[in-house]
């Protein structure tokens, strides 16, 4: 095995089928080496169609996630996020604690130097809630785009 596939040893989920997680607990959160930790720069994920279910009456709430941060020694491995958040259909959590859990499992798997993330979450009993987390603080010289997600509007 060459020391470039080497350091992938470790990845578990990625090159093959695997099915999504029973609940957020059972996932698995994977990381690489940043190829590139001489320079500080900015990594997003969207995730447009995230779903949970309410714990009062176990309906399904929909949310926009978006996931920002500025890597350290670790770059979050994409198909094990995909698989983590798609875990949540089947958990039952307010609003605010499905956004601050996922940053507290990125943060605690990757550690990276910044990381904020927005969730937009669609209205629940006519009130759209929107969670915002961040942690860190943010290198000088990265430029960070705004999230871009429209306040909810509704009809208008």
């Amino acid at each position: 095995m060459t020391k470039k596939n080497n350091i992938y040893k470790n990845l578990s989920q990625l090159g093959g089928s695997s099915k999504s997680p029973a609940s957020p607990d059972k996932a698995k959160l994977e990381k690489v080496p940043n190829p590139h930790t001489d320079v500080d720069y900015f990594v997003r994920f969207t995730c447009p169609e995230f779903t949970s279910l309410c714990p009062v009456t176990s309906q399904p709430d929909f949310a926009h996630i978006m996931i920002d941060y500025v890597p350290g020694k670790f770059l979050l491995e994409s198909k094990s996020l995909k698989l983590f958040m798609t875990s949540f259909r089947n958990h039952a959590g307010f609003h605010e604690e499905c956004t601050v859990s996922i940053a507290k499992r990125i943060i605690n798997e990757i550690k990276p130097k910044w990381l904020r993330i927005g969730g937009y979450w669609y209205p629940r009993g006519g009130i759209p809630i929107d969670i915002f987390f961040q942690q860190g603080k943010l290198p000088a010289d990265v430029w960070v785009p705004e999230q871009g997600v429209a306040a909810y509007k509704g009809r208008g």
